[in-house]
């Protein structure tokens, strides 16, 4: 992935994902557009957080 992508949640918050050189940058926002946090990953670590979200996933 190259370019952001973002997410949205049912109750309106937002979390995007945004290439930073070979680093990501996940952002989440409140319904308001307030940052709530900003995390930064590595390639890998981010993998890991996406497959453990489909392995935890039902639907």
């Amino acid at each position: 992935m190259r370019h952001s992508r973002s997410l949205h949640t049912a109750d309106g918050s937002t979390v995007t994902v945004q290439p930073r050189g070979v680093e990501y940058d996940l952002h989440v926002q409140d319904p308001t557009g307030r940052t709530v946090v900003t995390v930064e990953m590595s390639a890998d670590d981010l993998q890991a957080l996406v497959n453990k979200a489909e392995e935890v996933l039902t639907w």
